[in-house]
């Protein structure tokens, strides 16, 4: 495909003062227009030091003029570069010069769409230049030039490969039908499509990693009123940015705070407590927390270890909702020593109890509750107590697990949302595929699946991607990039 024909031009260097700005033209005009700055014809990817006249010959500024042939340049095209002083009045005055001179104003994006229309780079690619400019660490900054080097890209072309070459083996099948030998039953061909589940689920793994890195963590803080959802919050981010008080209902809005942990923006946002309420204000902020569960990639789910009160886990998370939840208050709360199993679902004994109390336990039977964590259901539960930090590093430790910072970074790449969609896509799909294959016992079905396979993974890199889906793409990136 072929970009379109005019010439573009655009301030290449984020908006404000600065030492150096770039002024960018990229488009079969863009030649005439450096001869014209130069008074000569430029040499190629060489640095011309020159003064930017205006029409009437006036000098606008001095600085370097840097030309770049097609095909060899960023976008395909090509490209003129002015290298002048980061002034923005002065970027401002050599731009509308350009224009003057036969280009016009650029679209957001339209540099790098340039270069995926004329094959420079694929879609992936293209999305991680704006994710390399984006990026908030040092982390998502190696991940998204890891992309932009075509690693991600790699690993999707080595999917469509094997994909394709399963969809040929079995319609090679489905075209001899009348064949003796039964090639659908052929062991390496279910090995084969066993190996390739196995290898997009990696794949699909990375990709849900890299959009954690991009786009961080959004953890919501949800549970009962007065189960000390504040005060976990504060005791995460080391500082008091929410109100602590023992009155229940404290928390009428949604508070954020944003930490770094180990690379990944993390954003903890506290929320008032999940309840009936008769009071305009708290219904409100109640409507704003279940809100922001909609939307959450984790949820911690508080409750009072001191009550052992499980129950009051909100019925508002989806069922697919990642979860951890907090037993808060072991301070206060007491356990048996050595509970039996069904023990833990007793009450704790009060303080002011006797050594043989109305409820039948020793008082020498318990003992302050302790941080620990279980597994419940493939959900962790956490003891700590927020207001003295014990057991805090277990949930520390359970946010890093979610985020994905214990995994092996030499190979993190970024991904973005739909990435992580297609490839969920192109997973359904394979699943079908093999249900289709070897319990159906029906190669059409499952060619058919796995052409939406390939069609899922193709739109990742551009291969199949609809006109309005690139617009939206590109049109997040910024100017003159």
């Amino acid at each position: 495909m072929n970009a379109a024909a005019d010439t573009i031009a655009a301030v290449a260097t984020p908006p404000g003062a600065g030492g150096v700005g770039i002024v960018r033209v990229s488009g079969a005009n863009a030649g005439a227009i450096a001869a014209t700055f130069l008074g000569a014809s430029p040499t190629p990817r060489h640095a011309h030091y020159r003064a930017f006249r205006d029409a009437a010959g006036d000098v606008l500024d001095r600085g370097l003029l840097l030309w770049f042939p097609a095909p060899h340049s960023f976008t395909g095209e090509d490209v003129l570069e002015l290298h002048a002083h980061g002034s923005p009045v002065m970027l401002r005055l050599l731009l509308a010069r350009t224009i003057e001179l036969g280009a016009r104003a650029a679209r957001p994006g339209e540099f790098s769409e340039r270069a995926f229309l004329n094959g420079k780079l694929d879609l992936a690619q293209a999305e991680a230049i704006a994710d390399l400019i984006a990026s908030g660490s040092e982390a998502a900054a190696r991940a998204a030039l890891r992309s932009l080097d075509g690693e991600f890209s790699t690993r999707v072309h080595a999917l469509t490969a094997a994909t394709i070459r399963l969809r040929s083996h079995i319609e090679a099948a489905i075209d001899f039908p009348d064949e003796d030998i039964d090639f659908l039953a052929a062991p390496e061909l279910v090995g084969d499509l066993e190996a390739l589940r196995a290898q997009l689920a990696e794949v699909l793994a990375g990709a849900r990693r890299g959009v954690r890195l991009a786009d961080g963590l959004h953890v919501v803080i949800v549970g009962a009123p007065n189960v000390g959802k504040s005060s976990l919050l504060n005791a995460i981010a080391r500082s008091d940015r929410a109100i602590v008080t023992e009155i229940a209902g404290t928390t009428r809005d949604v508070l954020r705070e944003t930490i770094d942990l180990d690379g990944i923006a993390l954003t903890l946002v506290d929320t008032a407590g999940l309840r009936e309420s008769g009071d305009a204000v708290e219904r409100e902020g109640i409507r704003r927390a279940r809100a922001e569960l909609e939307r959450a990639d984790l949820a911690i789910v508080v409750v009072d270890a001191a009550t052992n009160d499980d129950a009051a886990m909100p019925g508002e998370l989806a069922p697919g909702t990642a979860r951890i939840v907090v037993h808060n208050k072991i301070d206060l709360a007491d356990a048996p020593v050595n509970p039996a199993p069904e023990a833990s679902r007793l009450p704790a004994l009060p303080r002011d109890r006797t050594n043989t109390g109305g409820n039948g336990f020793r008082r020498d039977a318990f003992q302050p509750a302790r941080a620990r964590t279980e597994l419940r259901d493939g959900v962790p539960h956490i003891w700590l107590s927020a207001r003295t930090r014990d057991g805090l590093e277990r949930l520390v430790t359970e946010l890093e697990r979610h985020a994905g910072t214990g995994e092996p970074g030499d190979g993190a790449f970024s991904a973005r949302a739909r990435h992580v969609a297609a490839l969920e896509r192109a997973q359904a799909h394979l699943d079908g595929a093999a249900h289709a294959l070897t319990t159906l016992r029906a190669g059409e079905l499952a060619a058919e699946e796995l052409r939406d396979v390939q069609r899922a993974l193709d739109e990742i890199t551009g291969q199949f991607t609809p006109d309005d889906l690139l617009g939206a793409i590109f049109s997040s990136f910024c100017i003159g990039k």
